[in-house]
């Protein structure tokens, strides 16, 4: 099996856009996926709506089942070239600063959960000392 895996440009993988021509970019690897669409459990739409980009993340998103994974070998072509795939991490480090306020919420919701109770059971023990002294 010696062949040589072909490899292709993201512009030319995004000609292939539509129901009678749909190729997908998942991995670092080109699918043909028209013969899955109508077997797609997802809907075909789905599928055609990763068209012309890298789909790996909506792939994933999903999580999808082993046996799914297994399956995309039948629909191998080739290769993506993955310098013509334009680079999203210009938007990731606007996430650092959200997590870190994910955490102080973390955090909050923590002593919360602790004081919480403790005041119910103050004001409880507070009801109780004044109902019994009157």
């Amino acid at each position: 099996m010696g062949e040589a895996k072909k490899v292709f440009a993201l512009a030319e993988v995004a000609e292939h856009n539509n129901s009678q021509d749909c190729w997908l970019v998942i991995g670092g690897k080109v699918y043909d996926v028209t013969k899955f669409l109508e077997d797609h459990p997802g809907g075909d739409e789905v599928l055609l709506s990763a068209t012309g980009k890298d789909a790996t993340d909506d792939f994933e998103d999903v999580g999808h089942s082993s046996s799914a994974r297994a399956m995309m070998d039948e629909y191998l072509l080739g290769d993506i070239d993955s310098s013509t795939i334009p680079t999203t991490r210009a938007y990731t480090p606007p996430k650092q600063p959200h997590y870190n306020q994910d955490k102080t919420s973390e955090f909050i919701i923590k002593l919360l959960q602790f004081l919480v109770p403790l005041a119910i059971l103050g004001l409880a023990f507070g009801i109780r000392f004044y109902t019994k002294s009157t």
